[in-house]
């Protein structure tokens, strides 16, 4: 049987004006949901430094495990999640979300 765990990467993009601020109010808001629904930061965020190869500016980028897609699906389509989403858009000039798994 495959690993049913999912993982999220993420890399975001913060509006010049409190971007990052707004944020951090998102991000101490969905961390109930996130342990509600058995998901946890799987690595350290990290804040990129140089593009060595290609592009990439990101401000931030982390993944996040799920314990299944279903348990994914159910956080961002809960009344919860709905009620504090705004934060997260208002905070972003862009983000980036990758469905990974492991190899």
């Amino acid at each position: 049987m495959s690993d049913p765990r999912v993982y999220m990467f993420n890399a975001l993009w913060f509006k010049k004006d409190g971007g990052a601020e707004s944020y951090d109010r998102y991000r101490q808001a969905v961390v109930p949901l996130l342990q509600k629904a058995g998901a946890r930061l799987a690595s350290e965020t990290f804040a990129p430094e140089a593009a060595l190869i290609g592009e990439w500016d990101a401000d931030l980028f982390f993944v996040v495990e799920y314990p299944t897609w279903q348990a994914f699906e159910e956080m961002v389509q809960s009344e919860g999640y709905t009620k504090i989403r705004h934060l997260r858009e208002e905070a972003l000039e862009k983000s980036l979300l990758v469905r990974c798994r492991k190899n």
